[in-house]
């Protein structure tokens, strides 16, 4: 049985740091198109960043490009979203997910989810 498990969310002060894990279980992580994504009260959610099984296709969406970085450690069944320089707009519920195949970053591409962490930039 497929399981997601995030940990790292938390509140954090404009331009801090957060890194968020996805533990998975059931399944060897190696074989499977990782992406992380968010979803901000009130709005749709959001991609925010996804890697295609051997990482040869990266997607991020504009917002947080050059900020945030996936990685994934395929000996650990673990992957990763390092967030730098937070701003309030990143406050949102984070979700990681997987899928057997990259389609692309899009909520409705990924079949196995995450329960969701909250991710609060406040001063």
């Amino acid at each position: 049985q497929v399981q997601l498990v995030e940990s790292g969310g938390g509140l954090v002060q404009p331009g801090g740091s957060l890194r968020l894990s996805c533990a998975a279980s059931g399944f060897t992580l190696e074989n499977y198109a990782i992406g992380w994504f968010r979803q901000a009260p009130g709005k749709e959610p959001e991609g925010v960043s996804c890697t295609s099984i051997t990482g040869a296709i990266t997607d991020y969406v504009d917002s947080v490009k050059g900020r945030f970085t996936i990685s994934r450690d395929n000996a650990k069944n673990t992957f990763y979203l390092e967030m730098n320089n937070l701003k309030p707009e990143d406050t949102a519920v984070y979700s990681c997910a997987v899928n057997p195949t990259y389609y692309g970053c899009s909520n409705g591409f990924f079949r196995s989810w995450g329960q969701g962490t909250q991710v609060t930039v406040s001063s």
